[in-house]
């Protein structure tokens, strides 16, 4: 286990092939169980396989960068997360949440990448319509996406900077 948070990488270039069931519900599972504030359990989760929906999100995320380059750098699956601002840790959770879903990507051998922006795209007229039609509170706010699905190539191991640790 501890060596799955060691070795896990983000990855930026996917194989086409779709994340099956069992690996996508094993993934999301894992993010239900990260920890929130009080217990709350408020961050939710949208995973998105459809690829016209997507598109739609790469779409909408690039639209941000001003580019019109993929952001999801081809993975086929994005599992979007959201939380509610009315929670004063709501940026916290999701972000337990989504680091949750990155390391039980790695430990079940998907390769996944945290993918920014979010929040700028469900700020959008879009993006509300989009939380309306998944039937999410249109007041949830985007964290981060978590790309997911077969690596196409494994990224070399960096060093690690020194002088990030204080023992005092």
């Amino acid at each position: 286990m501890y060596d799955s948070l060691i070795t896990r990488r983000s990855i930026r270039r996917y194989q086409p092939e779709q994340v099956p069931d069992d690996l996508l519900d094993a993934v999301l599972q894992a993010g239900l169980y990260a920890p929130t504030a009080r217990n709350n359990q408020k961050p939710v989760m949208v995973a998105v396989r459809d690829k016209q929906t997507r598109d739609t999100l790469s779409t909408m995320n690039a639209a941000v960068m001003g580019t019109d380059a993929d952001p999801f750098y081809g993975a086929p699956c994005v599992i979007v997360v959201l939380a509610d601002p009315d929670m004063p840790t709501w940026v916290e959770d999701g972000s337990l949440v989504l680091g949750n879903l990155l390391n039980a990507a790695h430990a079940l051998n998907l390769g996944s990448c945290w993918i920014n922006r979010a929040r700028e795209m469900f700020d959008t007229p879009e993006g509300k319509a989009l939380l309306k039609q998944w039937g999410v509170p249109e007041k949830y706010r985007g964290i981060g996406c978590c790309i997911l699905g077969y690596a196409a190539e494994e990224p070399a191991p960096k060093p690690r900077l020194d002088g990030r640790i204080w023992k005092i």
